[in-house]
């Protein structure tokens, strides 16, 4: 099989929160943005919020699927992390610093750093 992996989607409570929670993230603006489902291109990668509550869906929230961003040092995640809820404290695992940190919905992302 040959497959690959463009996009995944965030469930968000509060769109214009969660936007606003993202481009200040990212340092750069929404590239599609709609009270349902708003899209960050991030070099290539489509990253969507999605209002799931004005669908009427159901989803639970939880830490068993980790969206994973990568940065390029660990001086870049740690003002990364400034101001942030950390949920899992910074931590060198082979390769790569780790922590995790609480979206403004209640996601958990994970933001790494090569050592």
């Amino acid at each position: 099989m040959k497959c690959s992996i463009r996009s995944l989607y965030l469930c968000v409570k509060n769109m214009e929160r969660a936007i606003d929670f993202y481009e200040k993230f990212f340092e750069y603006e929404v590239t599609e943005r709609d009270e349902i489902y708003s899209v960050f291109d991030v070099n290539g990668f489509r990253l969507g919020l999605f209002a799931y509550e004005k669908m009427a869906e159901y989803h639970i929230f939880g830490n068993s699927c980790l969206p994973s961003v990568e940065v390029e040092s660990l001086d870049v995640l740690q003002k990364k992390l400034k101001g942030l809820k950390v949920v899992f404290p910074l931590k060198q695992i082979g390769g790569f610093w780790v922590s995790e940190f609480e979206d403004s919905e209640g996601n958990h992302i994970e933001l790494t750093a090569p050592v």
